[in-house]
């Protein structure tokens, strides 16, 4: 919203503008995007990529990736070589097989070894943050004790 002297624009669409000229003087109007794409290439070439998310997932009761996520942890290394500082958040989670700390112990542990391959391939680890969820976040829900292969998993948001 832009306010002056009485007279209110609401910036509620992209490229909707304000233009104070002076005292209660504010023309609304509407920037080219073509336009706005070149005005401000620089500012545009500058500003992070957009975040990224990743799931690799785990056999069960381990922290050893399955055959299909070893296959997805290229994709994410190819991801992060295109971002100059990326900052990464690493979450474990298991399914509902289980007692809580232990479930809370393995999903800390999957984390941890997927920041230690993005270590070790090159990643800074002052721009890696790890959590473990434990069994409280499933991606598909089940009673306790069911073993749901998709809720092993760590999710690796780039950002």
């Amino acid at each position: 919203m832009v306010r002056q002297d009485g007279i209110a624009v609401l910036l509620d669409k992209p490229y909707t503008t304000a233009l104070v000229e002076g005292p209660g003087m504010v023309t609304e109007s509407t920037y080219d995007a073509e336009l706005a794409k070149q005005d401000f290439a620089p500012i545009l070439a500058a500003l992070p990529g957009r975040p990224t998310q990743f799931l690799v997932y785990f056999l069960e009761g381990t922290d050893e990736l399955t055959p299909e996520s070893e296959e997805e942890v290229e994709k994410i290394f190819a991801e992060l070589g295109a971002r100059p500082a990326p900052e990464i958040l690493v979450i474990g989670h298991t399914d509902a097989v289980g007692a809580g700390q232990f479930n809370d112990n393995l999903s800390l542990q999957r984390a941890e070894r997927v920041r230690a391959e993005l270590i070790r391939r090159g990643i800074a680890e002052e721009n890696i943050l790890v959590e473990g969820r434990g069994k409280r976040e499933p991606l598909v829900m089940t009673a306790d004790g069911v073993a749901e292969p998709k809720n092993r998993r760590v999710e690796i948001n780039v950002r």
